[in-house]
C-alpha cells in the first residue's frame, strides 16, 4: 500500500499532464472570459448609451455587483474546500450546476424592460432592476469560476507546469476576449438597433460560455478524481476554525504581496477596457463598431505574446518577465493621454503595446499563487486552495467595485451627458468630460502598474524557495505514507 501510494504521489507531483487535460482546463475559462469581457467593455457604455442610465448610477450599479462578488467569493472558496463528492470532487460539482444559471443571469442584464413611458420616472426601476440581476450574475459568476481557479495546485505540483497549464487557460481566456470583441464587431455592424445589437451579443456568448464549462468539468474529471484520491488518502490534521483560517491567511507575507500585485495588474486592465469605448467615440471621433477593433489589437497581441512570456519566465523568472511586459505597457497608458483625433493609427501601435504588457497581468500573478498556498501547506499541514483563491479575488474586486464606482462617477461629474433610450445619435459631450476621459484612460492606469511593479520587486518566493518548499513538503508526505 505504501509504494502504490507513494507512486500516486509521484505520478501527481512529476507527470506531464497530456493535451487533452490542458485543453479542457483551458476551456474553463473561455465562458467567464468571455462574459467578462463583454461586461468590461460594454456594460457601463450600455447603460448609460443604450440603457440611458446617468454615468453615475452606471458606475454604481456596477460598484455593487462587484462588492456582493467580492464578498462571496471567499464564502464559495471555504464551501468547496468543505465540498464532498465521490463522483465529482470537491470543485467540479460547483461548475456542472452552476453553469446555466450563470448563462441566464448573464443574458438578463442586456435586457432593457420599459416600466414607464417618461424615461425620467424610468430610471430608478432600472437601476434596481440591474442591481438585481447584477447581483445574481456576479453570485453564479463566483459559482462557476472560483472552483475553476482553485483547480490549478490540484492539476499540477509541478513549478513550472503550472505556468504551462496557466498558459493554457488564458490562451482560451484572451482567444475568448478575442472571440467576443469579434462577435461584437460583426453583430454592431449588420443589426443597426443599439439595443437589439447587445441582446443578440449577449445570447450567442451565452450559449458558447454554458458549453465550454461543461468541456472543462467532463475533460478534468479523471485528474482531478486522482488528485482527490491521493488527498484523502493523507491522513489530515484537525481541522482549523474559519477565523482561524482567516488570521493565517493574511499573516502569509507572499500572499499579501500576490493579491497587491494582482490588485494594480488588473486595475489598470479593467478601469483602461472599461472607459475605452468612451475613448474611441468621444476622443479619437470613431463609431461605436470600432470598438471592438481597438480591443482585438490588444487581446490579439496578449495572446501572441502569453506563451513566450510563458517560455521566458522558465529561462529568467517570473519577476523579470513581469518588469518588461509593464514597463512596455506604462509606455503605451501615458501615450494615450496625449493622442489625438489624427493620429489613429499611433493610437493602434500603443493598443498592440499594451497588449504586451497585459499578457503578463494575465500571467505572472496567477502563476504565483499556487506557490503560496504550497508555502502554507508546509506551515499548517492543510490545503486551502479554495480560501486563497477566494480571498485573492475578493480584494481584487472590491478594488475594482471602487475603480468603476470613481470612473462612472468622475464621468457625471464632468458633465458627461448619457443618451435618451431610442436616441439614434449620441449626444455631444462638453470638453470636461473629454479631459476626464482622457485622465481615467491614461494617468489612473498608468498609477496602478507602476505601483504593480514596486510591489512585484519585493515579491519573496523565487524559484529556489518554491523547490526547498516541494522538498520539505515531499518529506512530509513520505514519513506520513510510513505509518
Amino acid at each position: 500500500m505504501k509504494d502504490a501510494d507513494g507512486d500516486l504521489q509521484k505520478s501527481l507531483t512529476t507527470q506531464k499532464l497530456d493535451l487533452k487535460t490542458k485543453l479542457a482546463y483551458g476551456a474553463g475559462d473561455l465562458g467567464p472570459a468571455i462574459t467578462s469581457n463583454i461586461a468590461i467593455f460594454f456594460l457601463l457604455v450600455f447603460f448609460t448609451n443604450v440603457a440611458g442610465i446617468p454615468a453615475g448610477l452606471a458606475g454604481s450599479i456596477l460598484m455593487i455587483g462587484k462588492i456582493w462578488d467580492a464578498v462571496n467569493d471567499p464564502i464559495v472558496g471555504w464551501l468547496t474546500d468543505k465540498t464532498k463528492s465521490r463522483r465529482w470532487g470537491r470543485r467540479l460539482p460547483w461548475i456542472l450546476y452552476g453553469a446555466v444559471p450563470f448563462g441566464v443571469f448573464f443574458f438578463l442584464q442586456w435586457i432593457v424592460p420599459q416600466f414607464s413611458a417618461d424615461q425620467s420616472s424610468n430610471i430608478w426601476p432600472l437601476f434596481w432592476y440591474y442591481v438585481a440581476i447584477g447581483v445574481l450574475s456576479q453570485a453564479f459568476f463566483t459559482v462557476v469560476n472560483l472552483p475553476y481557479t482553485a483547480m490549478t495546485p490540484e492539476l499540477s505540483q509541478d513549478y513550472d507546469e503550472r505556468t504551462s497549464l496557466n498558459s493554457f487557460r488564458f490562451t482560451f481566456s484572451i482567444s475568448g476576449s478575442i472571440v467576443s470583441l469579434i462577435l461584437a464587431q460583426i453583430v454592431f455592424s449588420v443589426i443597426v438597433n443599439p439595443q437589439q445589437q447587445y441582446l443578440v451579443l449577449a445570447a450567442i456568448c451565452t450559449v458558447i460560455s454554458v458549453l465550454s464549462l461543461y468541456w472543462c468539468v467532463y475533460g478534468t474529471r479523471d485528474r482531478i478524481m486522482a488528485f482527490e484520491a491521493k488527498r484523502i488518502q493523507l491522513e489530515e490534521p484537525p481541522e482549523i476554525p474559519f477565523i482561524e483560517q482567516l488570521k493565517i491567511v493574511f499573516t502569509n507575507k507572499p500572499f499579501l504581496f500576490v493579491i497587491a500585485i494582482y490588485l494594480f495588474s488588473w486595475l489598470g486592465v479593467q478601469i483602461t477596457a472599461s472607459i475605452i469605448p468612451y475613448f474611441v467615440i468621444y476622443c479619437m471621433g470613431l463609431k461605436n463598431s470600432d470598438v471592438p477593433t481597438v480591443m482585438i489589437a490588444v487581446q490579439a497581441t496578449a495572446l501572441l505574446m502569453l506563451f513566450v512570456w510563458s517560455n521566458l519566465s522558465k529561462k529568467i523568472g517570473k519577476k523579470i518577465v513581469y518588469f518588461l511586459g509593464m514597463s512596455i505597457w506604462i509606455i503605451a497608458a501615458a501615450g494615450l493621454f496625449f493622442l489625438q483625433s489624427n493620429q489613429i493609427g499611433l493610437m493602434y501601435i500603443m493598443a498592440i503595446m499594451a497588449g504586451v504588457g497585459v499578457s503578463t497581468a494575465y500571467l505572472i500573478p496567477w502563476s504565483m499563487i499556487p506557490d503560496v498556498i504550497e508555502l502554507d501547506e508546509l506551515q499548517t499541514g492543510q490545503r486551502r486552495e479554495g480560501i486563497f483563491y477566494g480571498f485573492m479575488v475578493l480584494l481584487q474586486k472590491f478594488g475594482l467595485a471602487f475603480g468603476l464606482f470613481i470612473v462612472g462617477n468622475a464621468l457625471e461629474a464632468s458633465g458627461f451627458k448619457a443618451a435618451l433610450v431610442g436616441q439614434s445619435t449620441l449626444p455631444i459631450q462638453p470638453d470636461s468630460a473629454l479631459f476626464a476621459i482622457r485622465i481615467a484612460v491614461g494617468p489612473i492606469p498608468t498609477i496602478c502598474l507602476i505601483i504593480g511593479l514596486i510591489l512585484t520587486f519585493f515579491y519573496p518566493i523565487t524559484r529556489e524557495m518554491h523547490t526547498e518548499i516541494m522538498l520539505k513538503l515531499q518529506e512530509r508526505r513520505e514519513k506520513i505514507g510510513d505509518k
